[in-house]
């Protein structure tokens, strides 16, 4: 399963961490995706949604 929010489509994002020596290494960003019941189209429906879709009310719980 694909880790992006089912609403706005937020995916995971990409970059360095960056230690106190300049030393780089690549990691990822993941979204901060919450399994939430909404209603689509009437019928209640599991979907996972990022917490930033959730606080600006993109679904109806």
């Amino acid at each position: 399963m694909a880790r992006k929010c089912d609403i706005c489509g937020k995916g995971p994002m990409t970059g360095n961490q960056v230690s106190h020596a300049h030393n780089l290494n690549r990691r990822r960003w993941l979204p901060n995706l919450q399994k939430v019941r909404v209603h689509v189209n009437g019928k209640p429906q599991r979907l996972r949604v990022c917490t930033a879709c959730i606080r600006s009310g993109a679904v109806q719980k």
